[in-house]
């Protein structure tokens, strides 16, 4: 009888594997590199990865998560702090974990191109709970219903912005050492900063959750719904509450009629600070920069992503197994920023993987050559 139970097990489990699409991940990075050694302690990355059955399709994850995850986590944020950059631009940092001793790490967290202290809260949540650690939610101008006395923007970040943030975070707790998380277009903030500081950044590591790699043809791929909704969204939240701000720039009305994200990322580089195109996308794609990164860096891509397609990835992984710091995991299933795992009590799989990278490396020199 017990030999029967087992095999119906089996069978039940392989099942729904090929259902679900269960597989273990694929990664790239280069064998003599300090990876080789890092991922025997990462138990995660040498078991199959078994999706949510019911969230199997990519646009059922993305609407569990922007539907009900997003809207249903409950966090209260130990405080909001509005930070005036050098320009007299305004941007924000959400505490969790303020209460923490003073030598407690801190994840410095970069959100979405929407992001909000609302939208982020799982993720904020999660890290702090599998790692006991301090999160630092940086909000970029304009989010969060951010004043903006200045009239500039950039939906990917801006790495001065970035370097500011900082300086405060290491100003409010010398003590902490600091590891970096990029979320979606969070990743291209992360990415061009690590790539113009290389060694000089107080970062220690860092992870990139679905990452669009070259901004300048990662909008190209975009699934058009999904290209369609965000357009509207970032119309809504950034051009028409400000529209004042942006009287002293001329393009401004013309993003008012675009329909998707490529044209709107082509148009707005006024609005960013920039003459031009070019002097945009060469100021701030981490594609240019992205050899120049020296911290360890985890990236994590699904390839049903409808969002950051996998084909960005394709370009760019000979590059990637040449350089001996950096890692790219894939997986068959996850969408975009989901990775939920479990049947009734779903949870992130991807922060799981990411809390356990950087709980390792926070260990020392030795963990990381281990």
């Amino acid at each position: 009888m017990k030999m029967l139970l087992k095999k119906m097990g089996q069978l039940s489990t392989e099942y729904l594997d090929r259902f679900s699409g269960a597989d273990q991940p694929t990664l790239y990075y280069n064998p003599n590199g300090i990876f080789s050694g890092l991922i025997e302690y990462l138990p995660q990355l040498k078991q199959k990865y078994r999706p949510t059955p019911w969230l199997a399709n990519a646009h059922a994850h993305i609407l569990y998560l922007d539907l009900i995850k997003k809207r249903t986590i409950k966090l209260r944020y130990d405080l909001l702090e509005q930070l005036k950059m050098s320009d007299g631009g305004i941007t924000g940092i959400a505490w969790y974990g303020l209460d923490l001793p003073a030598n407690t790490p801190t994840i410095v967290l970069l959100h979405t191109i929407t992001g909000s202290p609302e939208s982020m809260r799982e993720l904020v949540r999660d890290l702090h709970k599998y790692t006991g650690w301090r999160v630092a939610l940086c909000l970029r101008r304009g989010h969060a219903h951010l004043p903006m006395p200045v009239p500039k923007i950039n939906l990917f970040g801006s790495t001065q912005d970035l370097r500011e943030q900082l300086l405060y975070i290491q100003d409010k707790f010398p003590q902490s050492e600091l590891y970096g998380v990029g979320s979606s277009a969070g990743t291209g903030l992360l990415v061009r900063y690590l790539g113009e500081e290389g060694e000089q950044t107080p970062l220690k590591a860092a992870f990139a959750l679905c990452p669009g790699y070259n901004m300048e043809t990662g909008f190209d791929f975009v699934h058009p719904f999904y290209s369609k909704v965000m357009t509207k969204k970032l119309i809504k939240r950034f051009i028409q509450p400000y529209q004042e701000t942006w009287q002293v720039c001329p393009s401004w009305k013309r993003l008012l009629e675009v329909k998707d994200l490529s044209e709107f990322e082509q148009l707005y580089f006024e609005l960013a600070g920039f003459k031009d195109y070019v002097s945009y996308t060469q100021a701030t794609n981490p594609i240019y920069v992205f050899e120049n990164v020296k911290i360890p860096l985890m990236i994590l891509n699904s390839e049903d992503d409808p969002i950051c397609n996998i084909r960005n990835l394709e370009p760019h992984k000979d590059k990637i197994r040449a350089m001996p710091n950096i890692v790219v995991i894939t997986t068959k299933r996850g969408s975009h920023c989901g990775f939920y795992q479990g049947l009734m009590q779903t949870e992130s799989w991807a922060t799981r993987l990411m809390a356990d990278y950087l709980i390792h490396l926070s260990r020392g020199p030795a963990a990381v050559s281990a």
